[in-house]
């Protein structure tokens, strides 16, 4: 047995480390500045009405940034996620129509839609080995068809109930927090706390190690998309109920910053182990970076601007090797004094 197949074993056979990871300290760090910085140059954007506005928006990116980040641990990225918040947003308020009755059953519709979209991905890529992107951009297509055919593009007031729910507060706190801080819960301990899902980061850090030992790489890899998309329908569920008339795109705003947050937490794009608590953490930076520079009064293409340039940075700090760079500069020749 080769000596990484050895080191991938003995990995998966022993128990769980607490560690604290340099994309939770550098990204805990740098929320914690933000927030400094916001409470000096623009107190606006920390004010009880601003944090109560922009927390329930963080919770719902951090909950699909959970989903993104599974993806990413095997190697993947998923595009389909801007589809499938859009179609659960749209299930859950165009099938109720105001009805709380008719909640849950849309609920469980919507649960169906996103398994379903998790099937064919994992089967596309997992299984046919199809490119990620062209995979689940595919699939994006396929439930914004469906998202118009069901909904005609028009939005829907939604249910009080869901409004009560997942829009409501809690001693002060938006409920949407607890859901995301659940949904946390859940990821960590499944990931970290279980042989499973030691065997799911050792398949994304080396899939020819894992296979060697016998782990089902292709069977870890599609329930990877599956397990993205319904952490996908609980984040448009929230959306859903944040949002009084949510249209049929409210995923759109979702997909580049779903993946600049699993970066932020120090996840590599390339695979292998994944980090929860710094992704959702992320999500709280990236959400109040927004606010920020909204309360600023800088206008919305230049908020897509920060976007963008977070994601570009957290993808420089996390696999690019500046060391590396530095000490192959180019050395500087002094020219010899003259005699």
């Amino acid at each position: 047995m080769s000596e990484t197949a050895t080191t991938t074993r003995a990995e998966l056979s022993g128990g769980p480390r607490l560690s604290v990871s340099k994309g939770l300290i550098t990204i805990g760090t740098a929320t914690v500045l933000l927030f400094v910085v916001s409470a000096l140059a623009a107190p606006s954007s920390v004010s009880g009405t601003a944090l109560r506005g922009m927390l329930p928006i963080a919770a719902v990116l951090a909950v699909a940034g959970l989903g993104q980040m599974l993806v990413i641990q095997q190697g993947g990225i998923d595009l389909s996620v801007a589809g499938v918040i859009s179609m659960t947003v749209v299930v859950v308020t165009h099938i109720p129509d105001g009805d709380n009755a008719k909640l849950v059953p849309a609920i469980l519709v919507a649960v169906l839609f996103a398994i379903g979209a998790g099937l064919v991905n994992g089967f596309l890529i997992g299984f046919l080995a199809l490119n990620p992107i062209i995979a689940t951009l595919g699939t994006n297509a396929l439930l914004y068809g469906a998202d118009l055919a069901l909904s005609g593009g028009r939005p829907r007031i939604t249910t009080q109930l869901l409004a009560s729910v997942t829009g409501g507060t809690t001693a002060g706190i938006p409920n949407a927090v607890f859901f995301a801080l659940g949904a946390l819960a859940v990821v960590s301990v499944a990931v970290k706390r279980t042989v499973p899902g030691r065997r799911f980061e050792a398949i994304g850090a080396n899939p020819r190690a894992a296979r060697a030992v016998g782990l089902r790489v292709r069977g870890h890899r599609a329930s990877a998309y599956v397990w993205a998309a319904l952490l996908y329908c609980l984040a448009g569920v929230l959306l859903g109920g944040i949002t009084a008339q949510p249209s049929a795109f409210e995923g759109d705003s979702f997909l580049l910053i779903s993946v600049a947050v699993v970066v932020l937490g120090g996840t590599s794009l390339l695979g292998g182990r994944g980090y929860p608590l710094a992704t959702v953490v992320a999500a709280v930076f990236l959400e109040q970076l927004v606010q920020f520079v909204v309360a600023l009064g800088v206008s919305t293409a230049v908020q897509t601007i920060v976007q963008a340039f977070a994601l570009a940075v957290g993808v420089s700090l996390y696999t690019v090797n500046w060391k590396a760079l530095w000490f192959r500069r180019p050395a500087v020749r002094v020219a010899p004094a003259p005699a």
